[in-house]
């Protein structure tokens, strides 16, 4: 399993609009292959910032499958205008435990 993990950085002011364009953005990773689950977090200390992790089967689910595919497209026109600066993302993996 790959957790994808990423600070959104939205435009001052336009959270209530990025709030209403990720509803509609949702269903569209939901739908991809090799999505496990999603959930967008709001942060306290900085409205403006929201971080979104995404649980995917395998890396190439994400990077190959989801970017790579027509819906990614319809995602970005969704999503990617409210961004400043635009998001780094990361992927981690379990850390195996002892014992």
């Amino acid at each position: 399993m790959i957790l994808e993990h990423a600070v959104l950085p939205v435009v001052p002011g336009r959270e209530e609009e990025f709030e209403a364009a990720f509803a509609q953005a949702r269903p569209i990773i939901a739908a991809m292959p090799g999505f496990r689950s999603l959930a967008l977090r709001r942060s306290v200390e900085t409205p403006s910032h929201y971080l979104l992790l995404v649980e995917w089967d395998t890396l190439e689910d994400h990077t190959v499958g989801f970017r790579g595919s027509p819906d990614y497209q319809r995602w970005r026109a969704l999503l990617h205008r409210f961004y400043e600066p635009f998001p780094v993302v990361e992927h981690f993996v379990d850390v195996p435990r002892e014992g």
